[in-house]
């Protein structure tokens, strides 16, 4: 193994011996993270340029000492959650629980797909290619203005479900992938093993799928979390409903804009941040 490891080691420094120096330095300089702060920081920048420029030329006064109070705001003494908060904290409710129900959903779907039976096959296969192939705002429209009526469910839990019932057709397509994956040796090794194919599932294929489907679904999820802002057509207070709101009454529409942006944006690399931790503690134990 020392052995195979040197010759690739080496066979990579003659490699790179017959590329030009400037060559080699960009691509040593692409693998750096602190050069791809640099480069979004040099986009985002460029984009805050472009859209103060756009301003300018409408006349556009900007309020920026104007938002943090729509944060937070001091009352008689006592500090009072502003419409940003309120929303911010409606937002991450409906993630909360769309990604909890996502996940079971999608992890239902993808065993029934992927067993035995020909009718939970079948309902799985249909149920994905009816979701996947149809605008999550039509299905939002169907569930708020068809299913919720009959159902009595509020508007709040129509956009849930909703969500759950768009979302977990992508995530159960991760999660067969992911069991797919596993090698077909360790579904051997556990009918060698005594184990029913419950245990199986529990014991042997998914922990090792998990890290294998960690990404995709880090992705799916933060999709999830932008995709929340479209219950703001039904008029569930979340962070881009507050929003809309606000830009009502104070006019304020870059500020608020690019506010509602930003917090969205905390939220999700936040995320990314976290299972990219998660995913190292997963391979420091394996």
């Amino acid at each position: 193994m020392a052995d195979a490891g040197t010759s690739t080691a080496l066979a990579q420094r003659g490699r790179n011996a017959k590329k030009p120096p400037l060559l080699l330095l960009w691509e040593r300089s692409q693998r750096s993270p602190w050069v791809a702060s640099v480069q979004f920081a040099a986009f985002a920048a460029l984009l805050l340029w472009l859209a103060m420029l756009g301003a300018e030329q409408m006349g556009y006064l900007w309020q920026w000492y104007n938002i943090p109070q729509h944060f937070f705001r001091e009352v008689d003494g006592e500090w009072i959650m502003g419409p940003l908060v309120k929303g911010l904290l409606v937002t991450l409710q409906i993630a909360a629980w769309c990604i909890i129900l996502t996940l079971a959903a999608g992890l239902v779907t993808a065993l029934l797909r992927m067993s035995d039976s020909l009718t939970g096959s079948a309902l799985a296969t249909g149920y994905l290619e009816l979701v996947r192939n149809t605008p999550l705002l039509v299905q939002l429209y169907l569930f708020y203005f068809v299913i919720s009526p009959i159902l009595g469910v509020d508007r709040f839990w129509t956009g849930i479900i909703c969500l759950t019932f768009y979302e977990a057709t992508f995530v159960a397509e991760i999660i067969r992938a992911g069991i797919i994956s596993v090698d077909r040796g360790q579904w051997e090794a556990a009918d060698a093993g005594g184990l029913t194919r419950r245990d199986a599932y529990r014991y042997v294929i998914l922990p090792q799928a998990v890290p294998l489907m960690l990404p995709p679904l880090t992705g799916q999820i933060i999709n999830l979390i932008k995709h929340s802002a479209i219950v703001s057509v039904i008029a569930v207070t979340d962070l881009t409903t507050e929003g809309r709101n606000l830009i009502a009454d104070t006019f304020m529409s870059f500020e608020v804009w690019f506010t509602v942006a930003g917090v969205y944006l905390v939220m999700t690399v936040s995320l990314s941040f976290f299972v990219t931790w998660l995913e190292h503690k997963i391979k420091v134990r394996t």
